[in-house]
């Protein structure tokens, strides 16, 4: 026969064989099977428009989420489907086991990349944002995830940011009951202040306020308000950044440009107020407790003392100035021999005196002859640098005398005031007493500006009690207190707890002083200086008061504008000021409208909303998409999200995303959760009950002799060294990215193996949260596993079932129901890359039997392999004469019988070492399992009649015998 002939001979036995172009075929109409039936569709319960089956909505629910993924204009790669392939498994899994499952996606598209995007090339960033969600959705399709399409949204829809505004309106409205612990309409608060219930700081009724003043009342309670405060300032960027948008470094997250501290008036949200709650409430989420950790550490919760130091100075409006400290060591307080405030704290230039008090040291004051030079000239320099910088453990510690000292509570020593930048105003007070004899911050400040240090904690170390003879700080929390006595109190001799109790109620009885918790976190800021984000549903009257704009009102839609950059500056301007784009549209920013009073002039906020506002309620509206009434139907809420057994707060039950936000998105979305539940507008305290953090795809990146990327595809490999182009290249494993040249995009891997291949691929490199590297020549292990999969079910030339309706051996049984039991533990454990692994075993298995397959043996297999390679699922299922979808399948559920090994192997030790092997029962008890051992005549024969001090019985696997 020709080789030609020959060709064509295999082209027809083979006509039926899994490829690639098969897998296309087979994918791209189940697909399309898919979303013409509905499959996905989770069904609410009662009669909206999503409720339907009310069979599946009567069965246990399950709710799974991906972490909102945002439209990237490059596309997808192969890194980033594989939380969402992970997801789908798991759903599909649950549905197999009884479960009404949602499982949903939509898009988080307001933010700078586009708007960054948009100035660099033109396009309006709505236009660039949705051809991007557009090429994602198409790119997820092909990987057939099953999505419930009907509940997907995009954040820049004005139908949900009418909702965003909503929930911002409400939060507007609310205030913080610190009796209650909870929320409350700002209307109540308002209410106490009228009826003398609670009283105004400054005594008077709150009739007596004007407007102004009663609306600045209720600023200092609102749970989102406008305050001027020290922000992030990027004049590079055009905008502020809230903190977590700062990089180590100083610099901004996005774009990589200088930071600087400035004060602007800028909206905020009160997170601070829930401290304690979104500390204590981590302990009912099933969450990694390396997350949690970071909470908690982000959060900060310290307890101590505040303690008020006099300023010692005649002011000339006659009355006194204190400065409080917050302190976690107030046993250490006769040791504070000096004080530092943050540059900028309120209090710096209303106590500088004109000159220097006689006798200051001239290392105190910086050169200047005054000390308001001294401190202007500070504060300047600190201005520039950023949080995490002033913070660093510098080397040099810098600082100026105010001019001023302060009274020591306890000791009635003078101690000098001074500013420093390792004092922030973001912590505490903002000021410190400084111990320097006990802290490593302050003895080096003391030792560069010559300040006096005194022992107040007994070292243990064999040191002196004279801290000038010290070489560093002694730290220690078990110690006995020294020096620490006075004519009132004395603490000598107590040890640090007993210490912080007894000055503690001392410094209360006093009247200077007082227990306190403290918090790290600060208020979120919530203003951006930007277009392309949610606008604020607020506006301001022509005495500058803040109204919330009524329900009615909403969506406010972001306005289309020609010019849709913020004004950008000298990226080293630190004296530049905010332009947001918003307030050159003049015909936007003010209107006449009628909230409720009568028509009036009003101008319009025009900051917008971060990027973080979408995503902190997104899976709220997944339940309730279409509801233009409510921001969501309570009895939804409660079915899908309610608080039930094990879930003490309710929430997702399933949330699966990178470990990259572990503190912003997270503490946001909880925030805003737990306003919503004190409000009454949700059953669930907590949006996300379990969390689970998926690792990463990385890949090698190639660099030439300049450190410049190369093309990954373009490497070649000889005697394990890397050339490009013959050029010797090092390689590192790290991120995939299009900037990195080593990024593979699915649709490459699914025309060359098919959808399915790249799913188990991407299942089976490795546990789920752990990260491995991407390699495209190991997918093809994988390939094979489908195409013999399929072998075992499909007649290659013909295209015709080979299985049979014989029953299988006994053999076949027992490693049929070992794969149903593990790979469903697996499943249900989210250990993909093992359930792979024992469905390949027991595929390899029928193979190498040789004889055709049972049906019920090939259904189970099919079923089993289903949630992880659904299209070749769904056409084998289709094949073997089924004309339902296997989506809705029962999974299959192994026999005990088979599932336990017949006999197991059993070895006997005398003296540590073996002397026999005994076929027992997997199921024997420990007393027959040692008359067995006892008994074999190899083991007999090995004690040769010695008395036996001790049987050692781990049944079945073992018995060790230990002669007298």
């Amino acid at each position: 026969m020709s080789e030609t002939n020959s060709a064509a001979a295999a082209e027809v036995a083979a006509a039926h064989r899994y490829t690639a172009a098969m897998a296309a075929d087979i994918e791209a109409r189940w697909q399309d099977f898919w979303d013409a039936e509905g499959t996905y569709e989770a069904p609410n319960p009662g009669d909206g428009d999503l409720s339907g089956d009310a069979e599946l909505a009567a069965k246990p629910k399950k709710f799974i989420m991906d972490m909102f993924p945002y439209p990237s204009g490059s596309g997808l790669h192969v890194g980033h489907p594989l939380g969402y392939i992970a997801t789908d498994v798991h759903a599909r899994h649950q549905r197999m086991t009884g479960h009404n499952v949602l499982h949903t996606l939509g898009f988080d598209a307001f933010g700078l990349p586009a708007e960054q995007h948009a100035v660099a090339t033109g396009t309006h960033p709505r236009v660039s944002t949705e051809a991007a969600m557009d090429n994602m959705k198409r790119q997820l399709r092909r990987l057939g995830l099953g999505h419930d399409k009907r509940r997907s949204f995009a954040t820049i829809d004005a139908d949900y940011y009418k909702w965003t505004q909503w929930i911002f309106v409400q939060i507007f409205n609310s205030w913080y009951d610190a009796d209650a612990q909870k929320a409350r309409p700002i209307t109540e608060l308002v209410a106490q202040f009228e009826n003398g219930a609670r009283a105004l700081s400054d005594g008077r009724s709150w009739a007596a306020l004007d407007a102004a003043e009663r609306a600045d009342v209720l600023s200092e309670y609102r749970l989102a308000y406008a305050s001027d405060a020290p922000v992030n300032w990027a004049p590079g960027l055009g905008t502020v950044l809230a903190n977590e948008e700062v990089t180590s470094d100083g610099r901004s997250e996005r774009g990589n440009f200088p930071v600087f501290k400035a004060k602007l008036r800028q909206w905020n949200m009160r997170i601070t107020a829930y401290s304690d709650r979104l500390i204590d409430d981590l302990d009912g989420l099933d969450w990694p407790e390396a997350i949690k950790l970071q909470q908690r550490n982000w959060i900060g919760r310290s307890e101590g003392a505040r303690v008020d130091f006099a300023v010692d100075a005649d002011f000339a409006d006659g009355s006194a100035r204190n400065i409080t400290v917050f302190t976690t060591r107030q046993d250490t307080l006769f040791g504070a021999t000096y004080m530092v405030l943050a540059p900028e704290h309120d209090l710096v230039p209303d106590i500088v005196p004109a000159a220097w008090p006689e006798g200051t040291h001239d290392v105190w004051t910086g050169g200047h002859a005054t000390p308001a030079e001294a401190v202007a000239a500070y504060r300047k320099q600190a201005a520039a640098k950023s949080d995490v910088e002033r913070q660093a453990d510098a080397k040099e510690k810098t600082g100026v005398f105010t001019g001023v000292y302060a009274i020591n509570p306890v000791s009635g020593e003078k101690a000098p005031v001074f500013i420093a930048d390792y004092v922030l105003m973001g912590y505490g007070t903002g000021a410190i007493m400084a111990v320097p004899a006990h802290d490593g911050r302050d003895f080096a400040f003391a030792r560069a500006f010559e300040l006096p240090m005194r022992c107040v904690v007994e070292p243990s170390d064999g040191r002196s009690l004279d801290a000038a003879e010290w070489d560093d700080a002694f730290v220690s929390y078990d110690a006995k207190l020294v020096n620490s006595a006075n004519d009132a109190i004395s603490l000598d001799g107590l040890g640090v707890d007993d210490a912080k109790v007894k000055v503690t109620e001392w410094l209360a009885a006093e009247g200077i002083g007082e227990g306190t918790v403290n918090f790290r976190l600060r208020d979120w800021l919530f203003s951006r200086q930007r277009y392309w984000g949610e606008p604020f549903p607020i506006v301001y009257d022509e005495d500058g008061i803040a109204h919330s704009l009524p329900e009615s009102m909403l969506p406010l839609e972001l306005p289309e504008v020609e010019d849709y950059s913020p004004r950008t500056f000298d990226p080293e301007d630190a004296t530049a000021q905010p332009e947001t784009p918003l307030s050159r549209n003049q015909d936007w920013v003010n209107v006449t409208l009628d909230l409720g009073d009568g028509p009036k002039k009003y101008r319009r906020e025009t900051n917008t909303m971060p990027n973080w506002a979408g995503s902190c309620w997104y899976e709220l509206r997944y339940l309730d998409p279409h509801n233009s009434e409510k921001l969501v139907d309570p009895a939804i809420e409660q079915y899908w999200m309610g608080p039930r057994e094990g879930m003490p707060h309710g929430g997702v039950d399933l949330y699966v995303g990178g470990a990259e936000h572990a503190v912003l998105h997270l503490l946001y979305a909880r925030f805003w959760s737990k306003v919503l539940f004190d409000l009454g507008h949700v059953s669930s305290s907590e949006p996300f009950h379990k969390l689970y953090n998926q690792g990463m795809i990385q890949a090698f990146v190639y660099r030439d002799s300049r450190g410049i990327a190369v093309p990954a595809a373009e490497i070649e490999e000889r005697d394990g060294a890397f050339y490009h182009q013959g050029e010797k290249v090092s390689r590192v494993l790290g991120k995939m990215g299009k900037s990195l040249k080593n990024a593979v995009t699915p649709d490459e891997i699914s025309a060359e193996y098919g959808a399915d291949t790249l799913r188990l691929y991407e299942m089976a490199m490795g546990p789920l949260d752990v990260s491995r590297p991407w390699d495209t020549r190991a997918v093809v292990g994988q390939y094979r596993l489908l195409q013999r999969l399929w072998r075992n079910v499909v007649d290659e030339t013909t295209g015709e079932t080979t299985v049979v309706d014989t029953e299988p051996d006994e053999e076949t049984l027992r490693a049929l129901h070992k794969a149903i039991d593990g790979v469903g533990q697996d499943m249900a454990g989210m250990r993909f890359n093992t359930a792979i692994a024992k469905i390949t075993e027991l595929n390899n298995h029928l193979t190498k039997t040789g004889a055709p397959v049972s049906r019920s043996v090939a259904e189970s297999l099919v079923l089993l392999v289903a949630p992880l390679a659904p299209h070749i699922g769904e056409e084998l299922w289709r094949k073997l004469g089924h004309s339902d979808t296997v989506v809705h399948r029962d999974f299959p559920v192994a026999d005990p019988a088979y599932v336990v090994d017949e006999t197991v192997t059993c070895v006997v030790q005398v003296k540590g070492k073996v002397k026999a092997r005994l076929e027992i029962s997997p199921s024997i008890g420990d007393e027959e399992l040692e008359k067995l051992a006892l008994a074999d005549p190899a083991v007999v024969a090995a004690l040769s009649g010695a008395e036996i001090r001790k049987v050692i019985v781990r049944a079945p696997k073992l018995v060790n015998i230990v002669p007298a």
